[in-house]
């Protein structure tokens, strides 16, 4: 294998390196076997060693080094002499000198760092001649590292390691360095022992400790050739007092002690002398390292007398030094760098914290106290002196600790330990001791359990104190170490201070009641004032400082001693600081207890010399704030005061003192205060008061405290936050004071008087908003919470003169925590819940067995004298006046509050409102039943359900993976069996507020049991029980965010529906859609409309989709349109108008939810409902009409869209269509005939439907509103078109229809008997002669639209009816007809003119002659009406003519009526055909002239132009053209003068010039001369 590795060593360079770390590695794996062929390697490599690059260079060095450890290795075991013969020795001196000379000063930091750690190694192994030789080279080589990092420190303190031990310990000769060489070296390495060695880094760390140990293994190789010189060297290097060279010193001899002890044995002297000039260092290196090195001076008993004291109390004075010091000497944690003499390197010295040497120094005093007998002498009783300066306070704990240590091994021998003490003078009395002790107890968590040392060192020195309390403390002193012992278990109590500031308190009243040595109790009291100047003003020490003189002046019987020590108390206490104060309160206190005048006294004297009223504080708080603060400061303090006072002054004389105080107004002098401690002060000052007036009363003197209201306001007025409070206030103190209120107002509430009304609801607006705070600060918060949850219950206990004022005063409260109980935030939702179950514990203790405003529960001594109270006032009255009724509980309506909670997603609050609601119920069972009263519980199955929930509650308790859902479920079921029926109304009625819970769950939850409520006990709700719950519903519907929850709370209106009466449900929901409807726009709100999605729920029911649909149609067709809608005979009226038109909005508005939103369900309703329905939406749809010719076009509007939803569910698109051509069509003709569309469409599709759409129909002529017979007529009439099916229902269709023909309304009179004659014609003959009857009867009518209706309706009767119906009333239609003819309206006229000609057709037998002379009466108008204006009218008017032409038996008249001029339209045509029908009538007519004459000048003043100009042309023609003489004297003079005015004054020109004309034709007549004759006359 080696010669492998040889060939290829003398190959390519490129291979070398590579052969050389092998050899290498080979060496450090197996030195045995390397090193006998040391001699093969050295004569391969040393060839080519001088061609080596500088990148490989380190790999060569370290090779070497590895080759010369091996060689070291192998002398372990075997003589190294074989192996170095002189070829190797050769060969090691040429390597030598080439690494020293060569590579040592290289460039490369590398390259010169390896061969140094090579060259380190190759010294043992070189000739002492070429050692010496390379020493002044090599020195300087090597202490030139030092400028580089750490790594290269340890390189160059292993090389000097190993230099030193080669030139200075080798057996082959003497030293090659004397001592004046190696200074310069130490020098060079006293800085290094500064380097640092904590770093994080574990690498760091390692390298720093090597560096350390390397550096002493150099002092010691030293110190071993030079001892004297060395020990010099280092003292000097101390004296110089440079801080890195002081340190290194330290370090070194604390190292080399125990090492050259025999050497530096006769230099002891020197060196306490040199350590005590250090005792004053600074630095914390070096004081960290005087002090190991005073312990290890210690264990060689260099520590005597005096200097061993200066020794000791240095420790103790490092004992104490505080983790923050002044910054010039703080050394932080990365350490302070200092410079080496004459190089470059810098290195961190001192790295040291204040805690670190602290440390050292307490472990270093307990070893030396505990390890080194011979130090006994030194530190006893030296270490009681360490007790009492205020510099070594922190030091105390470890000071006590080697005091116990002492006495424990000198425990026999008591007797010299007091003489001991008593021979120095230096030494603390007992007394100073004692005081100095008791007060530094105060902290029980001080480190190094300060606490527990300080009562063991007590226990020990009990012999020096009077021996009768020895006994007492070995009793008392481990009670008080029991309970500070386990810091872990104090800190969980937030009270552990004050408890454990009263132990101490305690313990020295007792320790002074069996000392029972007056004399030696002064000279306490003088101690504990002295002790006053060891704490700095803010220390919490003093607080107890004083409690501890005030309790000793308690004991003390002189008042001018007492006097003076109250004196120094006010003076020396920082009252500024709150912690100061209150102890100062406390003190004061106490001292009242046997001196409450001269402690009063001194308050007033205080309280006089404040010297500021309120006005200048308030100028104070702009001119200098400063002085506000001192103010402030001084009135908490005598408000803290006077509250101590009372509260440990004897209750014999509290009554008078308080009286004087709060009756007297002084505690207003204090109220001006605006600092939030001193606010909390005088809080707690009026909270002491109370405490003492209700401590009185138990103690047998009670006495109502006088003002109580009033400082309940003062205690208000100070918990709030005011404008001031700015300067001062933050958020945790602001928490801090209202804590404190609400316990100082349960204390105020506690005593008497009660609190009235007024007083309770002004607390309680102040305090319940508390609930909403956050929860942090939770240390603050907490308490805080459970104060106000407690002055809750302190006021229901202590309200109320019976059970129902008691009662009333629980729901009070209550109602005022339901926002909480049911907030959205948990924190809130569990503080109501717990407030409410604390509130119910004490209701039911109450009921029970009285209370104890402290509340306790079960029987307590506090209760005794309330009970005796409550049984004296009430022993007389009946239990009802002294316990409430169950209706006084309103369980209904808090069940609803608190059974959302049993489903919330907070484990606490789910079990807590379950424990409500089993203390409700409890509370409602054990209460005494009225006489004769019937809730309708059934007791046992009540106390079954009982029982289930209190199973509930105790599974909650015990944490069981139990589903919260089936808990909930367990809950409701016992509720629903608990409550009453008027519990469960009340319950229903409230459930809006528990389906509106902020948690979603909780929602679900309260939907869920509202459901559970009505399936089970629906059948027991009343009428108003059922609208009262639908509403409830309805409004938590509206209020609902979420759609699940909406569709949940449908769901629960449906189930009321179902399980109780539904129209009452539907009503209510109806009435609710129309009250939106009119408020709102219900088509933009937000989420959707509810009452919608209401309807949607009854029309998707598989029950109420029936039953509200005939609900909803029912309600439209009952309900009439009130808006211009007048029956018969009415007035207009408003009264109840609205909420009639907003439930028919409404109704019209849910037919069209129940189409469209029905689906598969609601449509099958509609089929089976079709007829029904449609009927319903004809009848309303002609109602709407109708007020749509009012302006009103809104209900029209929603009708349409109704209608529409309904041809869409029920798949009807053509008529859909014909609702969207023409259903907008407002006027009267139109929309009957789209309802006749409609009934076409219908008979279709559905003819089967026909004839109940008309039985529907028909029932709503009997209606009294005007629209709704209008539309029921409208519909009737078209429908019947249809009704060849009726049978036996047309004849009641018939007579139906005729009986209304005398309806008040014109609309229903036409429409019923266009019905008549709209049936098929097979009916109409049937029915012929009832219906002329009817036609008979309205052609008299006097709206003309009737008139019209009949005379059209006459002509289709006409047309199919027989002579036999219609003879006997010949000549009274024909009187009617010939009176509609001269009719203003031209459908009238044109359609009366061709009833009259039809009728011509029936003029046959015995009526002939009669109808004639009809037809004679007639023919002059009809002859004017032949050129009528209305073409119409011309055409019926000739028809008529030729019609009635042939009964007069005249050819000629006849004739006229083929002839062209009596079809033209000219009015050339017509007076031609009029003078040729003016021949005629002279010819063949002379009988009839006179009257045709007497027509047709009545007709000259006709209301229209041209029958005017027809009449004045006729009669002149006739005039003109008749040979009968007796005519023209008759009538020529009045028709002359009745042409010469038309014709002057007529404003138509069509008369003035037919007047023209007929007057030249009576010029031109061939009668002239009679009838100028005539003229003459």
């Amino acid at each position: 294998m080696m010669e492998e590795v040889f060939l290829h060593l003398s190959g390519s360079s490129s291979s070398m390196p590579a052969m050389v770390q092998v050899l290498a590695d080979f060496a450090s794996f197996d030195a045995l076997q390397f090193t006998p062929r040391l001699k093969v390697v050295l004569a391969r490599v040393l060839p080519i060693l001088g061609n080596v690059r500088d990148i490989n260079r380190p790999i060569f060095a370290n090779a070497f080094k590895c080759w010369c450890q091996a060689c070291w290795l192998y002398s372990v075991d075997y003589p190294l002499f074989s192996i170095l013969d002189a070829d190797v020795t050769s060969f090691l001196n040429s390597a030598f000198e080439l690494l020293l000379r060569v590579w040592a000063s290289s460039r490369d930091l590398k390259v010169r760092s390896t061969t140094i750690e090579a060259l380190g190694q190759m010294v043992g192994l070189i000739t002492r001649t070429q050692l010496k030789m390379a020493l002044p080279r090599l020195v300087p080589t090597i202490l030139d590292m030092y400028k580089k990092d750490q790594e290269s420190a340890l390189v160059a303190t292993c090389t000097l390691h190993n230099l030193l031990n080669a030139s200075l310990l080798s057996e082959s000769g003497p030293p090659l360095l004397d001592f004046e060489d190696l200074t310069v070296i130490l020098s060079t390495l006293l800085p290094v022992v500064c380097i640092s060695n904590d770093s994080k880094e574990l690498s760091d760390f390692s390298v720093g400790l090597k560096t350390y140990n390397e550096v002493q293994h150099c002092f010691l190789a030293v110190g071993l050739m030079y001892p004297e010189d060395l020990f010099m060297f280092l003292l000097n290097k101390c004296r110089l007092k440079e801080e890195p060279l002081t340190f290194g010193a330290l370090c070194v001899l604390k190292h080399l002690l125990p090492r050259l002890s025999e050497a530096w044995h006769g230099k002891r002297p020197s060196l306490v002398e040199a350590v005590k000039l250090l005792l004053d260092e600074h630095s914390l290196g070096a004081r960290k390292a005087l002090a190991e090195l005073i312990v290890v001076m210690a264990s060689h008993c260099y520590l005597i007398g005096q200097p061993g004291e200066l020794f000791v109390e240095f420790l103790v004075r490092n004992c104490s030094i505080e983790d923050a010091v002044n910054p010039k000497e703080v050394v932080r944690r990365s350490g302070t760098h200092y410079a080496f003499p004459y190089k470059k390197l810098e290195v961190k010295a001192g790295a040291f914290s204040p805690t670190e040497l602290r440390a050292i120094c307490e472990k270093g005093l307990l070893l030396i106290t505990i390890t080194i007998p011979e130090m006994e002498l030194v530190l006893w009783p030296f270490l009681l002196k360490m007790i009492i300066p205020r510099v070594y306070t922190d030091a105390v704990a470890t000071v006590c600790r080697c005091i116990s240590e002492l006495c424990r091994r000198r425990s026999s021998q008591s007797n010299s330990m007091l003489s001991e003490c008593n021979a120095r003078t230096d030494i603390p009395h007992p007394e100073e001791l004692f005081a100095r002790l008791l007060v530094l107890l105060h902290n029980p968590l001080a480190r190094e359990q300060l606490a527990t040392q300080i009562l063991t060192v007590l226990y020990h020195l009990a012999p020096l104190f009077p021996k009768n309390v020895s006994l007492f403390w070995q009793d008392e002193i481990p009670k008080m170490k029991a309970y500070v012992g386990d810091t872990d278990d104090l800190k969980e109590d937030p009270f552990y201070q004050e408890t454990w500031d009263d132990m101490i308190i305690n313990f020295l009243a007792e320790s002074l009641d069996v000392i029972q040595d007056i004399d030696w109790v002064i000279s306490l009291g003088n101690a504990f004032a002295k002790q006053y100047e060891l704490y700095t003003s803010e220390d919490e020490h003093s607080a107890l400082l004083h409690r501890c003189l005030g309790i000793l002046l308690q004991k003390v019987h002189d008042r001018t001693y007492v006097c003076a020590k109250i004196d120094l108390m006010y003076k020396q206490a920082n009252i500024s600081f709150p912690k100061n104060r209150l102890g100062l309160a406390k003190a004061m206190g106490l001292v009242a207890a046997s001196h409450l005048d001269t402690v009063l006294e001194k308050l007033k004297d205080i309280l006089d010399n404040v010297g500021q009223s309120f006005f200048q504080r308030i100028l104070s708080f702009f001119s200098d704030r400063a002085k506000m603060e001192e103010s402030d400061d001084i009135h908490a303090a005598l408000a803290l005061m006077y509250g101590y006072a009372a509260k440990y002054a004897p209750t014999t004389v509290i009554e008078a003192r308080i009286d004087a105080l709060v009756g007297t107004n002084m505690l207003s002098r204090l109220l001006h205060v605006r600092h939030p401690t001193a606010k909390q002060a005088v809080i707690t000052a009026i909270n002491l008061l109370g405490q003492a007036v209700y401590s009185a009363s138990q103690c047998g003197a009670s006495f109502p405290l006088k003002r109580r209201d009033q400082l309940l306001d003062y205690i208000l007025t100070l918990m709030g936050r005011d404008g001031e409070d700015d300067f001062f206030d933050s958020t945790r103190e602001l928490l801090c004071t209202q804590s404190l209120a609400l316990s100082a107002c349960t204390t105020l509430v506690s005593v008497e008087p009660k609190l009235t009304t007024e007083t309770r609801n002004l607390v309680l607006k102040a305090t319940l908003g508390f609930f909403g705070l956050p929860n942090d600060p939770s240390d603050v918060v907490n308490p805080l919470i459970d104060n106000l949850i407690t002055l809750l219950c302190t006021i229901l206990v202590t309200g109320g003169e019976d059970g129902r004022s008691r009662a009333e005063q629980l729901l009070h409260i209550l109602r005022q925590l339901d926002p909480y109980v049911s907030s959205a935030v948990e924190y809130q939702r569990e503080r109501g819940c717990r407030a409410a179950h604390e509130m119910l514990h004490k209701f039911r203790t109450l009921c029970i067995s009285g209370y104890c405003a402290f509340g306790c529960r079960g029987s307590c001594t506090h209760g005794k004298h309330v009970d005796a109270v409550v049984h004296r006032n009430y022993s007389n009255l009946p239990s009802a006046f002294v316990l409430p009724s169950r209706d006084a509980l309103s369980l209904g309506e808090r069940i609803m509050v608190y059974l959302p909670r049993c489903a919330d997603t907070v484990p606490e609050v789910r079990k807590l409102s379950a424990q409500i609601l089993d203390l409700f119920f409890s509370i409602s069972l054990s209460l005494p039943r009225p006489v004769n009263s019937n809730l309708g519980l059934d007791l046992e199955l009540s106390y079954s359900a009982l029982t289930s929930l209190e199973d509930v509650i105790a599974i909650l308790r015990s944490d069981a993976s139990i589903d919260p859902s089936e808990v909930f479920n367990r809950v409701v079921c016992s509720v629903s069996i608990l409550l009453t029926k008027d519990e469960l109304a009340a319950a229903l009625h409230g459930c809006s507020t528990a389906i509106c819970d902020k948690v979603k769950q909780s929602a679900e939850s309260g939907i869920q049991a509202v459901v559970e409520f009505i399936t089970k006990r629906g059948n027991e709700l009343n009428e108003t029980d059922i609208s009262r719950t639908t509403q409830s519903l309805l409004s938590a519907t509206v209020h609902v965010s979420e759609k699940y929850l909406r569709e949940e709370t449908l769901c629960a209106i449906s189930a009321l529906s179902e399980n109780t009466s539904s129209g009452i449900v539907f009503n209510e929901v109806l009435a609710a859609a129309g009250r939106d409807i009119t408020t709102k726009d219900v088509s933009r709100l937000r989420g959707g409309w509810p009452i919608q999605d209401a309807f949607y729920a009854f029309s998707q029911h598989v029950v109420l989709s029936y039953t509200f649909l005939e609900h909803v149609i029912a309600i439209v067709n009952q309900t009439p349109l009130l808006k211009g809608d007048l029956g018969r005979g009415e007035t207009p009226s408003h009264s109840g108008d609205t909420q009639l038109e907003d439930v028919l909005q409404a109704a019209v508005v849910a037919l069209t939810a129940f189409f469209r939103g029905g689906g598969k369900i609601g449509r099958k309703a509609v089929e089976q409902n079709y007829a029904s329905v449609l009927a319903t939406l004809v009848l309303h749809f002609g109602s709407c009409h109708g007020l749509a010719s009012f302006g009103q076009h809104e209900p029209l509007h929603s009708m349409l869209i109704a209608f529409h939803a309904f041809c869409d569910c029920v798949g009807d698109l053509e008529m859909g269509k014909i609702l969207t051509r023409d259903g907008k069509h407002t006027e009267n003709e139109k929309w009957i005939n789209v309802v006749g569309d409609l009934a076409c469409c219908i008979s279709i599709k559905r003819p089967k439907e026909i004839p109940s759409i008309c039985l529907i129909v028909s029932k709503s002529l009997e209606r009294f509103e005007r629209f709704h017979r209008e539309a029921a007529a409208a519909a009737l009439s078209e429908f019947l078109q249809y009704s060849d099916g009726f049978g036996s229902l047309l004849e009641q269709m018939v007579e139906l229809l005729s009986r209304h023909v005398s309806d008040d309304s014109p609309t229903v009179r036409r429409l019923c008997l266009r019905g008549l004659v709209q049936m098929p014609s097979i009916h109409i003959l049937q029915y012929t002669t009832q219906i002329l009857g009817v036609i008979l009867a309205l052609l008299d009518d006097p709206e003309e639209s009737v008139q019209l209706t009949a005379v059209s309706c006459l002509l289709m009767v006409l047309e199919s009816s027989s002579k036999d119906a219609v003879e006997p009333i010949l000549l009274n239609l024909s009187v009617r007809l010939r009176n509609l003819q001269i009719c203003m309206n031209t459908n009238i006229r044109r359609n009366a003119f061709v009833a009259f000609g039809a009728l011509s057709g029936y003029a046959v037998g015995s009526h002939h002659e009669a109808f004639l002379e009809q037809v004679h009466a007639v023919f002059p108008r009809l002859v004017l009406h032949l050129h009528d204006d209305d073409l119409g009218v011309r055409q019926a008017c000739r028809t008529t003519f030729r019609s009635i032409a042939p009964l007069m038996e005249i050819e000629g008249v006849v004739a006229l009526s083929n002839t062209n001029w009596f079809g033209s339209d000219h009015r050339s045509d017509y007076e031609d055909f009029s003078r040729d029908l003016a021949k005629q009538f002279s010819q063949h007519l002379d009988s009839r002239i006179d009257s045709y004459m007497v027509s047709i000048i009545q007709a000259f003043d006709a209301p229209w132009p041209v029958i005017q100009a027809n009449a004045v042309y006729l009669c002149s023609s006739m005039l003109a053209l008749s040979e009968d003489q007796r005519i023209s004297p008759l009538y020529c003079n009045q028709v002359l003068g009745m042409l010469i005015s038309k014709m002057s004054r007529s404003a138509d020109a069509i008369v003035r010039a037919t007047c023209s004309s007929a007057l030249s034709l009576l010029l031109k007549s061939v009668n002239l001369a009679s009838w100028k004759a005539v003229r003459l006359e």
